[in-house]
């Protein structure tokens, strides 16, 4: 195997509340001046630090997909940034075998005064690229990011959408040897991200190097062949990813089976509606990690709502390793509460979901409140649970005796009706059969 990053004991050290000095007024200087020999008698408080990444090292083989996880804080951002030669380590250090395109950030190193096509040019020459070069990937650029009508305007004009499409297109298709992609997939709409997984994927077949950071677990699982689980600036496992996303999601940083804010002013959300809960529960009631795949569960969603005007309403999209959306739910289902006017108070909202109707396997909830005409996402949760569905029958399932993998995203025990008869033609064959023995 061909090395393409090697990190070596990579630390980033940031000093806290240590800020850009200012230009200030002739009035300000001095103020200031009268106020420095006082300032000279007060004790200064010590500098507070934090180490965002602590003594970080890994090697990434050509042609690997290395995803990233861990809460926010983690340390992610900060080593891209690293690896990306953005910022310096405080200690340590990254050896690249390749040129680097990264994507951190919505329009990461785009000029907002020149055009689309400008931009790719830039780009393409940043990463050492000859304009012949450049030119010959344009036309399959432009066509990826679908904005051609608009390719010769300030990209300034661009919406987010049209950014996001535009810089994952450059950056995917200049041919960097290794490509770094933080969560800017998540901008993007549904068939766009799915676009920009399946041209990761195409990368990695053809021996790009791949680092991706997610949120996703579903995304992780379906892209990636290795994954590192950071926690407080430190590597903390380092493995497949199965292993290393049940470790994520089982601990108290990850996605578990339960999900509390413990006050409105802690929770995500906005001034029409919090989230205050989200859990998954077995047909007992009970907090569960498993579910056997012929029992009911329920999904529950406790929100406060702090205001009487508008109706919230919850919306779970439940997903798959595969990221495939199994189905999207929404309480409005229930017509007599979506009528009811509402008063503020705390909200609890809970939707079954019935025994022989998922496959077995890890599933992800994105959990949402919003409200309609208009249409605003007041919150808007991926990951936030994630559950197993555990298929332990024995012959009184949908697989009845067979013992492989049964395909399909649900597995639904669906009402069959069988019925036999006598038919002389089937005694006739057989009777043909029996002589042809002799």
């Amino acid at each position: 195997m061909v090395t393409a990053l090697e990190v070596r004991g990579l630390s980033k050290q940031y000093v806290l509340g240590e800020g850009s000095a200012r230009y200030g007024t002739l009035r300000e200087s001095m103020v200031n001046a009268l106020k420095s020999p006082l300032r000279l008698l007060a004790k200064r408080p010590e500098p507070k630090t934090l180490w965002a990444l602590d003594d970080v090292s890994f090697d990434v083989q050509q042609g690997e997909v290395l995803g990233i996880i861990g809460r926010n804080g983690a340390g992610k951002s900060t080593l891209l940034k690293l690896i990306s030669r953005i910022t310096e380590p405080t200690r340590g250090q990254v050896d690249l075998f390749g040129r680097v395109g990264s994507l951190l950030e919505v329009g990461t190193g785009f000029h907002p005064e020149l055009t689309g096509r400008e931009n790719i040019f830039l780009s393409g020459a940043i990463l050492g690229m000859r304009r012949r070069e450049i030119y010959t990937k344009l036309d399959e650029i432009v066509a990826f990011a679908d904005v051609e009508k608009f390719l010769d305007t300030p990209i300034k004009r661009y919406s987010s959408g049209m950014y996001t499409r535009l810089a994952f297109a450059v950056a995917a298709h200049l041919e960097p040897e290794i490509l770094v992609v933080d969560e800017v997939l998540a901008v993007g709409d549904a068939n766009f991200q799915k676009k920009c997984l399946g041209k990761l994927g195409e990368l990695s077949g053809a021996g790009r190097t791949v680092l991706f950071v997610s949120h996703s677990m579903a995304n992780v699982l379906r892209l990636c062949g290795r994954v590192l689980l950071l926690e407080n600036g430190r590597l903390i496992e380092d493995g497949p990813p199965e292993q290393v996303t049940k470790r994520y999601l089982q601990s108290d940083s990850g996605s578990p089976t339960e999900r509390v804010w413990h006050t409105p002013a802690d929770a995500p959300g906005d001034s029409v509606a919090r989230l205050h809960a989200v859990r998954i529960l077995n047909r007992q009631g009970e907090v569960a990690e498993s579910i056997d795949i012929r029992e009911e569960l329920a999904i529950e969603v406790e929100y406060w709502n702090l205001q009487t005007t508008l109706k919230p309403t919850v919306s779970l999209w439940l997903t798959n390793e595969d990221g495939t959306t199994i189905f999207v739910s929404n309480d409005f289902n229930d017509r007599s509460w979506y009528r009811m006017s509402r008063e503020p108070g705390r909200v609890r909202a809970r939707v079954s979901i019935p025994g022989n109707f998922l496959a077995d396997g890890t599933y992800f909830v994105l959990a949402g409140i919003g409200t309609y005409n208009p249409d605003t996402a007041h919150v808007f949760e991926r990951d936030v649970v994630a559950f197993q569905i555990v298929d332990r029958s024995t012959g009184d399932g949908v697989r009845g005796e067979f013992t492989g993998r049964w395909p399909g995203v649900v597995r639904p025990m669906l009402d069959w009706k069988i019925a036999a008869e006598a038919d002389s033609l089937v005694d006739q064959h057989l009777q043909r059969m029996a002589e042809d023995l002799r």
